[in-house]
């Protein structure tokens, strides 16, 4: 698979952990795609934590408002009965614990499920944004990555980088496969069929509890 290819199975298997009705986060790239691959039936609103609930994808040049970005600062467009707030509001839906799931990237996360994303070696870092309200505040904090950076594991025993919030990870789910974060450590539950375990294992540095019940990713 190539890179877009990777990206939208990501969003494709990530779309099916959302139920009908729920209030959903998504951090900025990757995690924005998923909308566009939910089920038929399924009605979800995206609450965004710089102010704002109900909003839909970019409608594109020429339709784009200034008005309306997301956290990342892209554009947006909202449905019917949207509604754009203080960040203070924001955060207290958040904290509240009135977002039924997020979906975040990674940089690191272990398998107590600590999850370090904010800080790029080398690079300067801005600030964390809104994920650490998100990923002690959210239902269900899912993770939505590509396996590897650079053929380096990002799925590793203990996380080296500055951590975002420790053990708040639920599962996580890569072109590789779904993962689930248990007290007795990261379970694969789903593999994609073009990977073996074995392929799996050896991108994970983690050590995997392959489940009994393991299943092929089919959509």
């Amino acid at each position: 698979m190539d890179k877009q290819q990777i990206r939208e199975f990501i969003a494709k298997r990530a779309a099916l952990e959302i139920k009908d009705g729920d209030v959903v986060n998504l951090g900025i790239g990757l995690p924005t795609l998923i909308p566009a691959f939910l089920p038929e039936g399924v009605s979800v609103t995206v609450q965004s934590e710089n102010g704002c609930i109900g909003m839909a994808a970019d409608p594109g040049q020429g339709k784009r408002d200034p008005h309306w970005i997301d956290a990342g600062g892209g554009y947006i467009s909202h449905e019917p009965g949207a509604a754009s707030f203080d960040s203070a509001t924001s955060f207290g839906m958040v904290r509240g614990g009135h977002i039924n799931v997020t979906f975040l990237g990674a940089l690191e996360v272990d398998e107590k499920g600590d999850l370090a994303n904010w800080i790029i070696p080398g690079k300067k870092a801005p600030g964390m944004g809104g994920a650490m309200d998100l990923l002690v505040g959210a239902n269900k904090v899912i993770l939505t990555m590509e396996h590897t950076a650079k053929g380096n594991p990002k799925i590793l025993k203990k996380c080296r980088l500055p951590l975002t919030a420790a053990g708040q990870v639920n599962m996580i789910i890569t072109e590789m496969g779904v993962m689930n974060i248990t007290p007795e450590g990261i379970v694969l539950s789903e593999i994609n069929p073009e990977f073996t375990v074995e392929q799996v294992q050896a991108a994970t540095e983690a050590t995997l509890i392959v489940s009994k019940d393991l299943k092929k990713i089919t959509f």
